[in-house]
């Protein structure tokens, strides 16, 4: 009929009228179901007497270095920090001082401070466990984030709310058991923070459109905590997964945040691989940002991408051999001349011949160099010292020893070599070996649980300074060739 065309059209705008209701619904169930997230953890805040504190620590220090900040910005902006040669564009841009981060300073001569600390002085300033003479890591974590040293209630009360903090979602525990077992740990320890990722608060808030930018920072640190928590469980998975077929030990909340992951990886249940362990996670905390993993962390950030996001691409700069991955090369290096020297402990004059036979046949010695350190690394006299003190009998640290004294006058002999003296990576592996830790493979994620403190806390800074995207100019060869003319 007539009408039928007409009904038609109605049946259609009724059809139309319906989808956009159910539309609408769906984005208000979805824009609600951000909210409610977000508003979830407002209420956590409150809820939370530590995070409160950290919360009103870091404020206080960002006020406190806000006229400095605006000083630099309005006064000083235009100011040279120095000129960039046509070599350090071509050489990784090495010396370049373009980037600020407020938690640590690498000094060639005295190596790295946390918050003006030497290592040194962080080792006897920070609590420890009891019975124990290290710093505890979560403390340095503290301490990166506020410039103070925690009190043992501030640093309970920290642990406290790390351990609440530490559960593994069902799905990211089983996509990591659902990996195969000869993916490596690295890869997988990738995979496992970019599963934690759909819990980010930072990117919760940031979709729901509610999120402020003077806000970024709290949620950022929110963020933190969590990763900071769930690291060492999801690291721990992964290598009971690995290497012990699935069987895996469940955390303890008695103990600290190291303490607890040695006691996961289940490798040594004594006291000292728990120190060891507290040793490692300490020394490797943070770098400042200029290297591979610290830098990958903030660039990413600087794109507002979450922490989740963010810690993932430092993890995986932290995977190359020429950064994180160097510590494993050492450690099998180590072994391997071991071997070759018959497995008795050389004299310096036949390791120093071993050194020249070596660098001759253009082979490499791990361990030895730093980009940016001139004198010997002292997160390796740290753990020199306590090698020295707990098993100084031990074979390879015995060679070590040996290592010390012969290699960097054989390096400087070549007029190559800036810096020839040990870096950390010449004993890290040594150290955690000798408690049972023999498989090399999942060494970087051990460095990795460590590094999640400094890019962490870097993140909250630069959030909280209002760190713009970082964008730097490239240029190509024949523009060099250009403009050197």
């Amino acid at each position: 009929s007539r009408q039928f065309p007409f009904r038609l059209l109605q049946l259609r705008c009724l059809a139309a009228l319906s989808c956009c209701v159910a539309a609408a619904m769906m984005r208000r169930a979805f824009h609600h179901g951000l909210r409610a997230p977000l508003l979830a953890q407002r209420r956590s805040f409150a809820q939370s007497a530590v995070v409160s504190t950290l919360q009103s620590k870091i404020k206080a220090l960002a006020d406190k270095k806000a006229p400095q900040l605006i000083a630099l910005r309005k006064e000083h902006g235009d100011k040279s920090l120095g000129e960039t040669t046509v070599g350090q564009a071509l050489g990784g841009m090495r010396g370049i001082k373009c980037l600020v981060s407020e938690t640590s300073l690498l000094d060639p001569m005295e190596g790295i401070r946390y918050r003006g600390r030497t290592l040194e002085e962080c080792m006897q300033q920070l609590p420890k466990a009891p019975g124990s003479k290290i710093g505890l890591p979560e403390a340095s974590f503290w301490l990166l984030l506020t410039d103070e040293i925690p009190s043992d209630a501030d640093v309970k009360a920290l642990n406290e709310e790390l351990h609440r903090r530490s559960t593994l979602p069902d799905s990211v525990i089983k996509t990591i058991d659902g990996l195969p077992k000869d993916t490596h740990p690295m890869t997988q320890l990738a995979i496992g923070l970019l599963a934690l990722q759909p819990g980010s608060a930072f990117g919760q808030a940031y979709r729901s459109g509610a999120l402020k930018k003077t806000d970024y920072w709290t949620y950022t640190l929110e963020d933190s905590l969590t990763l900071v928590a769930q690291v060492p469980v999801l690291a721990a998975r992964i290598f009971r997964n690995v290497f012990f077929n699935g069987e895996h030990i469940p955390s303890d909340p008695s103990l600290d945040w190291a303490g607890n992951y040695a006691q996961m990886l289940g490798v040594n249940d004594s006291d000292a691989f728990k120190d060891v362990t507290r040793l490692y996670l300490m020394l490797h905390a943070d770098h400042e940002a200029g290297n591979v993993s610290a830098h990958t962390t903030h660039l990413v950030g600087s794109a507002l991408s979450d922490p989740y996001y963010a810690f993932s691409a430092g993890v995986c700069g932290l995977a190359g051999p020429l950064h994180g991955l160097a510590n494993q090369e050492c450690l099998r290096w180590l072994k391997a001349t071991h071997e070759a020297l018959g497995g008795k402990t050389p004299t310096v004059e036949e390791l120093t011949q071993f050194a020249k036979d070596t660098l001759a046949s253009g082979k490499v010695i791990p361990g030895f160099g730093h980009g940016v350190l001139r004198q010997t690394d002292p997160r390796y006299m740290i753990q020199r010292a306590y090698a020295q003190e707990n098993f100084p009998d031990d074979p390879l640290f015995k060679l070590a020893n040996v290592c010390f004294e012969a290699i960097p006058p054989v390096l400087q002999a070549t007029g190559k070599v800036k810096n020839p003296w040990p870096n950390v990576d010449a004993l890290s592996g040594t150290c955690m070996q000798k408690f049972g830790l023999h498989q090399e493979d999942y060494y970087t994620v051990v460095f990795a649980v460590s590094r999640a403190l400094g890019c962490t806390s870097n993140l909250v800074w630069s959030r909280m300074m209002g760190l713009p995207i970082e964008r730097p100019k490239s240029v190509t060869l024949d523009w060099l060739t250009e403009n050197v003319k």
